[in-house]
């Protein structure tokens, strides 16, 4: 694969903005993408406070946040950025349809070298590759949040990823001095298989009436030395997310060891998301 340059990052949330922060301050052209220009403004000014803090905490020079800053472009034009892209990092939200059209147009616009990635949590990058006529050079590059901070990458290998592929994302990661690790295309891929059944058993404890939210919380954090307990953590994730992952396992597997709790259902029915709400499990 031909060496990447220019990095696009289409969706303007809080994983997109984060994805962007990282590719721009390790040196790549960046461009970041969304249809809401409040998303983008908004993620402009958050990209700047946090490298802000970095410079106050003396972790980078203020010249480097300068530079990471000049090295970053924002655009409502998905088709235009794509143009001329080396690598297309898709961070929008768990959606199939949405990811495929955003992938279509992709696939349409980007040069015949790019590699078109989604930093999906659960969805198959097999499914997402078969909307477009180069499925192999299509892979998952699943960040976590906050990325700034935290040092995975998962990434994700569709049925038809080349190794080449893999590997020009694997050296990239490192480049943004990250941790790679390579897994196969299987429903929550390994981080979510894990994850959310634990998060999902957590809130069955709730909804039993076994513990309060706290309590929970503090079993897992003092005795398994968790640093954030499953259901601060589900908060903090978003609920609607943890559904929407838990929904996949349990069409993907159809095990019913991943159905999503009733009361999961229920708070996202009600609008009771987490963080984002400012309710969840907790009040944010």
């Amino acid at each position: 694969m031909s060496d990447i340059r220019n990095i696009v990052i289409v969706g303007g949330g809080t994983m997109g903005n984060g994805i962007a922060h990282v590719a721009a301050q390790s040196g790549f052209a960046t461009t970041l993408v969304d249809i809401r220009q409040d998303l983008l403004d908004k993620a402009k000014t958050i990209i700047d406070k946090n490298l802000g803090r970095m410079v106050a905490k003396e972790k980078i020079t203020a010249e480097q946040h300068s530079d990471t800053m000049a090295r970053l472009s924002f655009s409502s034009d998905l088709a235009g950025a794509a143009a001329h892209a080396d690598l297309v990092v898709e961070a929008v939200n768990e959606n199939l349809d949405l990811k495929n059209r955003i992938f279509q147009t992709l696939d349409a616009s980007a040069p015949a070298h790019a590699i078109l990635a989604s930093n999906t949590s659960s969805i198959s990058i097999t499914k997402i590759a078969n909307a477009t006529k180069r499925p192999e050079q299509v892979v998952g590059m699943h960040f976590f949040n906050p990325v700034p901070m935290m040092r995975l990458v998962e990434i994700v290998r569709g049925y038809k990823t080349t190794d080449a592929v893999s590997e020009s994302i694997r050296d990239l990661s490192v480049k943004m001095g990250k941790e790679p690790v390579l897994v196969n295309d299987y429903p929550g891929f390994v981080s979510n298989r894990v994850l959310m059944p634990m998060i999902n058993e957590a809130i069955y404890c709730v909804y039993e009436g076994v513990a309060t939210p706290e309590a929970v919380d503090q079993v897992m954090k003092l005795g398994m030395a968790h640093p954030m307990g499953p259901l601060r953590l589900a908060d903090f994730i978003g609920l609607d997310v943890c559904l929407a992952i838990l929904n996949v396992l349990y069409e993907g597997f159809k095990d019913p060891k991943y159905r999503p709790c009733p009361l999961l259902v229920r708070m996202v029915d009600a609008g009771v998301l987490g963080d984002k709400t400012g309710r969840g499990f907790y009040a944010s």
